[in-house]
């Protein structure tokens, strides 16, 4: 059939007008996120939620952590309407969704929510309403040099006391022959040492603030947790501790220098790869240590996916949302570049995975952390905070900056426990009442 000079170019116009009203049509969802792997591949793998989705096209934002809290604080604060999807963490998830800054998630059958752990689900949530999604979590656990406990004829249980790590470091101490007894935290930052402290704080029966939101610093609890933590590290830990945080000691681990280490789960996956690891097969994994209460000996993060309440793209965000964190793009990344690449800390079905259980040996010791941690009640005494290794209200980073300087001054020598523990309870009471939570 031949078309005429006229029908031909008015097919050609109809053509145009319809590809540039698709165009048009194609929403942009502008996405901030942190710059660490597991983001990094997410952004490689947007190409199949775009195929899925072809009226949806992906713009990213990638950030340094310290700055894309900083953007996207002030963003949703002021409404600026500049992302429509924002990576955020436990920390600021409840605070947010308090205060109606952020979309209550939608998700459908298929995406199946009750698979989601229920520590990141309850840490995610206000008021029994989901505001973020976990993209990948952690808690926190003890790793340990096995061959080192052996020769030293210690069993480690699976859930050892403080007091059985201080046996344990005392053993296994070898300065000598460059091995240190244990490796903790000690660079300060409410994330840095804090976040190994608190959980320190809690189990000896401590907390931040009590039921009236008066700091609690210079208390029994915080006085002996400090105390025992400054001992320990001065005894058998390795010089220089006031500096490390996860990166400096991930580093010692990996070259046989810490016989023992309490931080974030997923240092697991690093610690066992013969690529990046010289003790690769000799490490083991248990709970972290506990005190006087198991409550809140651990901590849990995640960093989530979360839709601002400023967004005019809502339909399309939490389509994204829903896919980044699904069962399926788990298996996308499994898929990809194996289980052992897999983000972890989310979802049920990821460990009940054989696949993932034999890519993974710290599996079990990782999903028993996460469900054992409980934001909404991680401390003896009652508090009027939820969070596990921080407390979800605004003050909290300055005065966990504050807290972490003096205890790192102190773990150098630089000043006495009870001086920074004064000094510290000052800074927060300073906040505190500035903030208007009591005269």
């Amino acid at each position: 059939m031949k078309l005429t000079l006229k029908a031909s170019l008015a097919l050609a116009f109809g053509l145009a007008a319809g590809l540039t009203t698709m165009a048009q049509a194609a929403t942009e969802l502008v996405v901030a996120t942190v710059n660490n792997g597991h983001m990094i591949e997410m952004q490689k793998l947007t190409k199949h939620f775009e195929s899925a989705n072809p009226d949806i096209k992906v713009k990213w934002v990638t950030l340094e952590e310290g700055t894309l809290r900083q953007r996207v604080t002030t963003d949703i604060a002021t409404k600026g309407g500049q992302f429509d999807v924002m990576t955020i963490g436990m920390y600021e998830t409840p605070i947010w969704g308090k205060k109606g800054w952020l979309q209550e998630l939608k998700t459908d059958a298929a995406y199946d929510a009750d698979d989601i752990l229920p520590a990141m689900r309850n840490g995610l949530s206000v008021g029994g309403k989901m505001y973020a999604a976990p993209f990948y979590g952690e808690s926190s656990m003890l790793m340990y040099r096995k061959d080192l406990a052996d020769k030293a004829g210690i069993t480690v249980a699976a859930n050892p006391t403080w007091a059985d790590i201080k046996t344990l470091a005392s053993k296994i101490h070898d300065p000598k022959n460059g091995v240190y007894g244990i490796c903790l935290r000690g660079k300060p930052g409410w994330g840095d040492n804090m976040a190994f402290l608190t959980t320190l704080v809690n189990t000896f029966g401590g907390q931040w603030f009590d039921m009236q939101w008066k700091p609690q610093l210079e208390s029994k609890p915080w006085k002996d947790a400090i105390t025992f933590y400054v001992d320990l590290l001065k005894n058998y830990g390795p010089p220089g501790s006031s500096a490390n945080s996860f990166n400096e000691i991930l580093a010692l681990y990996n070259e046989g220098k810490c016989g023992m280490w309490i931080d974030a789960t997923i240092a697991a996956s690093f610690i066992t790869d013969p690529k990046q690891s010289k003790v690769a097969d000799k490490v083991a994994f248990a709970q972290a240590p506990t005190m006087n209460t198991p409550k809140g000996a651990n901590w849990l993060w995640a960093w989530a996916l979360a839709v601002p309440s400023g967004t005019k793209k809502q339909d399309a965000a939490q389509k994204f949302v829903s896919w980044a964190t699904s069962k399926e793009y788990i298996e996308l990344v499994a898929k990809t570049n194996g289980w052992a690449a897999v983000p972890t800390g989310t979802r049920k079905s990821t460990y009940a995975n054989p696949a993932f259980q034999k890519a993974a040996v710290f599996a079990a010791a990782e999903k028993a952390a996460i469900d054992s941690a409980n934001p909404n009640d991680s401390t003896l005494p009652k508090s009027p905070y939820v969070g596990v290794q921080f407390a979800a209200i605004p003050e909290f980073q300055s005065i966990g900056v504050a807290v972490g300087q003096q205890m790192s001054a102190a773990l150098a020598g630089k000043t006495s426990i009870d001086a920074a523990l004064k000094a510290s309870q000052t800074a927060a009471e300073r906040e505190m009442k500035k903030a208007g939570y009591y005269k």
